[in-house]
């Protein structure tokens, strides 16, 4: 059980401009993320962009056109850095902004920064071209680079005093990072195919003859595409379903931003199975309007009590 830590640790200059500079970043790079956060109270708002700006520069190591000797080099300079993070040996004068902010926002909340590791040994899976024969074997990799983002956002947000099942909180966390994560793969399933990866299971590709790829905006000859879809969004739906029982057990505002940012992508996934044959023509996303009312939703705390509710229901059942 993780519980709430308000992060009341002082920031001089130099840690505020650095959480400025991760700010900016995030806002630039992760507008659905972005959206969530701005639900937070300052502390923990600059801690989570905080732990965003990391994450982006290990995935922009792996998403770039470096040789793969190069991106495996860069990855252990990140490791090291996160390593000098985890000893308290990043004063507040270093020149990484993003290392300043990650190392006041580690002594601020109990962030489990095992779970950046976790990224890397993810995104490392990505340098080596590795393809995924099924469910569990994809799952491997979705808890390294979305449910560890979970359980260290967790850190963050803490359990709020008197909730209850808070020991599994942690178990939902990491849930809703693959839900999340499969939600992505499904939305970017023509880029990454582009970029010459593919991450949904062989067998389920085969399952639905679409073993061929996505080459195109067309789904694969002969091949049952929106079947496909369909089945990968049963499955999100699922993960979704077992990881919002999280959202009772934070305070209200930390409910508010995972309710925002999981609702974001509970309304893509509602978008690709509507349309399957959409995510082969281009990248599915939501107007900032809907994203602003999935905010307010969440700000509301009806998703939490709605959640609450069933859980109470379920587990009297």
């Amino acid at each position: 059980m993780i519980e709430a830590v308000e992060g009341n640790i002082a920031a001089g200059a130099p840690v505020l401009a650095a959480y400025s500079y991760c700010e900016a970043v995030t806002g630039q790079q992760a507008r659905n993320f972005a959206y969530g956060i701005r639900l937070l109270p300052t502390p923990k708002r600059r801690a989570m962009s905080a732990l965003y700006a990391f994450s982006r520069r290990v995935d922009d190591i792996g998403d770039g056109a470096l040789p793969p000797e190069v991106k495996q080099l860069r990855l252990e300079e990140t490791r090291e850095l996160l390593d000098r993070i985890r000893e308290g040996r990043v004063d507040e004068d270093d020149t990484d902004p993003v290392g300043v902010a990650l190392a006041h926002a580690a002594r601020a909340f109990p962030i489990p920064l095992d779970g950046l590791d976790e990224l890397i040994d993810g995104v490392l899976m990505d340098v080596r071209g590795e393809t995924y024969e099924t469910w569990d074997d994809l799952k491997v990799y979705c808890r390294c680079v979305a449910g560890a983002i979970g359980r260290l956002s967790l850190g963050v947000f803490g359990t709020a005093p008197g909730a209850r099942y808070t020991e599994r909180a942690s178990e939902y966390a990491d849930t809703l990072g693959l839900a999340l994560q499969l939600t992505n793969i499904l939305r970017d399933v023509r880029e990454d195919a582009e970029g010459g990866r593919t991450y949904l299971p062989a067998d389920d590709l085969a399952k639905f003859g679409c073993s061929a790829g996505f080459a195109s905006a067309e789904p694969p000859a002969g091949s049952d595409f929106a079947g496909l879809v369909h089945f990968e969004v049963r499955r999100a739906r699922a993960l979704f379903a077992e990881g919002y029982r999280l959202l009772p057990m934070l305070d209200r505002r930390s409910g508010a931003c995972v309710a925002a940012m999981a609702g974001i992508y509970r309304r893509l996934l509602d978008r690709i199975e509507r349309d399957p044959e959409a995510v082969l023509r281009g990248r599915v996303s939501l107007p900032g309007r809907e994203k602003a009312y999935v905010a307010v939703r969440g700000l509301s705390g009806f998703d939490a009590r709605s959640i609450a509710r069933h859980t109470s229901a379920g587990r009297r059942a």
